[in-house]
Parts: C-alpha cells; structure tokens; sequence
C-alpha cells in the first residue's frame, strides 16, 4: 500500500493540489480501503500531533518575524550593513547579503527576509547601475539564510519531527549560515569585479558605522536576547519566541513608531494565515506518517541502506541529492515534516548525529527555495524586483553552485555545526 500512497500523493501534487490536501487525500484514501481503522480517529490523531509544546514556537516566531519586517527594523539594518560592507567592490550586493544575514537572525523565514530587505536594496542596486537581474538574484538568494540563521522555524518543525532539541539546532545553525553568507559574498565579489559593478562611493567610515550601530542597536539585540536566553536557561526556545513577540511589539509601536494599529491588525491576518497553513500540513502528515509506518516505510528503507555496500559517505551523496531533488517541487515546511521520520533512521543507521542531519537537510531545502520549478524565493524576488522568473533563473546559477559546494561542506565537517564550546 506504500507504492499507492506515495503514486496518490505525487498525482494529485502534479495536478496542483495543495499539499497539506493531498497528503489528507492519499492517507485517508489508503486507510480507509486497506485497513479497519475507524475514520473517526483520524482527526483525534491530526489534532494530537498539533499538541506540542515545542510547536508552539513556530506562529510566535513567524508573528515576531512579521513584526520586525513592518517594524522599520530593515531600514536601520541595511544602513549599519552599508556602513560594514558598503565600501567593498559590488558593495551594494555585500549590504544586501549581510543584511539579509541580519535580518535572517531576527525573522526567521526566507520570504520575510527577501521581501523585507529586497523591497529596499533591489530598487537601490537598480539605480546605482546593478543589472537588474543580478540584484533580484542577490537577494533570492540571501533571503536563504532566513531558514538556517536562528530563530529558524524549519528548524523548530525538524526539532519536532525528529525529537530533537531546538536550542541545540538553533546553535548548529549559526555558523552554517553565516558560512553560506560569506560564500555568496565571495560570488557577488567575483561577479561584480567582472561586471564593473562599483563600491560605495562612501567608503569606509567608522564614525559611521557607529551612528548606524546605534540606530539599529535595538534590531540587532533581538536574536541576542533570544539565543542568550535559552543558552542562559532563563527560557525556553517556545517561550523565547513569545518574548521575542512582546519586544517586536514594543519596539514597533513605541520606539520606532512604525506599527499602526491597521497595519497591526494586517500583521495579526498574516500570521494567522501562515500559521494555519503550516499546522494543517503538520496535521495532514501525521496521518501520512501513520500509514508509513503501518507499512514499516522508515524500517525497510533504513535496513536497505544498511545491506547494501554502499559506503556511509555515498549514502550521504545520495541523500544530499535527493533532497535537493525533492526541494526543487516540495514546499521546505511539507518537506521537513514528509521527509524526517523517512531519512533520519537511515542516518543514525551510518552514524550521522540527528542535530548535524538537521542542518544538512534545512541548507539542502534552502536551495529550493531558489531552484525552478518552486523556488518561492525566486517568485517573492521577481516581484518585488519586477524581473522576469526566467531571466533569475540564469542569474542566479553562480550563487546555486556555491551553494552546494556549502551543503558538501556542512555535510562533510560535522565540526561546523557540532561545536562543543557552544552547544548547550
């Protein structure tokens, strides 16, 4: 029954169901004519699996997200971003990346931090002479680190999924992801030493990038509240997020000012409608989750692995390529909840660490994020850089490269997300 759920789910995907209904179509469709499973359990276990502490920090991070990005916090960072980097060749593209990298520490999400930060530099890049294209392509591509960077909501959905502890993912992340900025600055760099593309005219003050420090001292003291909170034990990553909804809050609407009560009420709108869409994929899944493991799905894929001869670091390849197959069609959030009780026995089976297979499969799935066909970064990019999808697809293939040798890189040195001196 396995091969007719996995042929159901990948139909009605390729006729454009959403995915949290196609998996509640094949799995209930599977239960309902190869077991004895009353129906009326089924919406007990979707709502059982929705009952977890740890899951709680996923909409108050998106809502804390949600806030810094209508909050003016993405002004005050690019503008310490510029003052850091902007005296670089390609500078506006540097800002952008280490902006994102900023951002991504305070939102969260990808598409948070393509739109909040794109919507600034993408017309800025333009003006000072940029390629259109390169400069959407810039930012698709730094938004990425809004899924690695903590707070990471993939990352609380893979703590979940895995059993696993958030703060010991959130701490894994942070040197991948600062790793993926670097190298997509050293791509920037190349292309725009090739391109002519010119630095700030500003050049490098210190004078300034105190004053733009200031500015944006609140922003940036967010994710170390946050991260110094939990590694602190004074919270919780779930009520960590909570914290970070009320200090959103406050700076937003008093200290900034930037928060109305309409626009608050948009921001509310907004959360509710990620939130809802991401925990009915969670509840849809789980029933898929039942049915593979009614059909020991997990087991017998683990078990093949391990009598084949094939060698832990091949296993590794071809997971790495699967899931970057799988990222380029599958939602990252739908991905992580699928995809972790399936892969993570075939990775404790060849030694691999559940926190280090985390971050490996989340960099892996941020690739997807600006890859064809799905590429929601790539979409957010275009329209908020009024570029054509297909002329970023071109341009983003330099950062696309860089990327993986990244994910090689993450896969194959434990060491960088596996730190003793900061894991908790």
């Amino acid at each position: 029954m396995a091969i007719v759920l996995f042929a159901l789910l990948i139909l009605l995907i390729i006729i454009n169901v959403p995915i949290a209904i196609a998996l509640g179509i094949a799995s209930v469709g599977v239960l309902y004519l190869a077991t004895d499973i009353p129906l009326i359990i089924l919406p007990q276990k979707m709502f059982a699996a929705l009952d977890s502490f740890p899951l709680m920090a996923a909409p108050f991070f998106i809502l804390a997200g949600k806030l810094m990005e209508h909050g003016g916090i993405s002004e005050r960072l690019i503008e310490f971003a510029k003052s850091l980097v902007g005296q670089l060749k390609g500078g506006l593209a540097h800002v952008s990346i280490v902006a994102c990298v900023f951002f991504a520490a305070i939102s969260g999400s990808a598409t948070a931090t393509t739109a909040a930060v794109g919507g600034i530099l993408i017309p800025a890049m333009v003006k000072a002479g940029y390629d259109r294209s390169f400069a959407t392509s810039v930012q698709a591509v730094g938004g990425t680190t809004g899924i690695i960077i903590p707070p990471s909501v993939p990352l609380v959905l893979y703590g979940v999924a895995a059993g696993e502890s958030v703060s010991s993912l959130f701490i894994a992340g942070v040197i991948p992801g600062i790793l993926i900025g670097g190298s997509l600055m050293v791509v920037a760099y190349i292309i725009s030493v090739i391109e002519g593309y010119g630095a700030n005219a500003e050049g490098f003050n210190l004078k300034r990038v105190g004053e733009t420090f200031k500015n944006a001292f609140l922003a940036l003291l967010m994710p170390i509240i946050i991260l110094g909170g939990i590694y602190g034990g004074i919270f919780t990553p779930t009520e960590a997020s909570v914290v970070a909804v009320v200090y959103g809050l406050f700076i937003g609407i008093f200290v900034y000012k930037q928060i109305t009560i309409q626009k608050l009420r948009e921001i509310l709108v907004s959360s509710v409608v990620i939130t809802s869409t991401i925990l009915f994929i969670i509840g849809t899944a789980s029933l898929f989750g039942m049915v593979l493991t009614r059909e020991r799905v997990p087991q017998n894929i683990a078990e093949m692995f391990m009598a084949s001869d094939l060698s832990p670091i091949v296993i590794l390849l071809l997971i790495n390529l699967f899931l970057l197959l799988v990222g380029t069609f599958m939602e990252t959030i739908a991905a992580i909840i699928i995809l972790t009780p399936i892969l993570l026995p075939v990775m404790n089976g060849i030694g691999v660490d559940p926190i280090h297979f985390g971050i490996i499969m989340v960099a892996n799935l941020a690739i997807g994020l600006v890859t064809p066909p799905v590429g929601i970064a790539l979409f957010v990019g275009a329209q908020i850089g009024n570029t054509k999808f297909e002329a970023l697809v071109k341009a983003v293939l330099p950062f696309l490269i860089m990327m993986i040798v990244d994910v090689l890189l993450i896969t194959f040195i434990p060491q960088l997300t596996l730190v003793d001196f900061i894991t908790p």
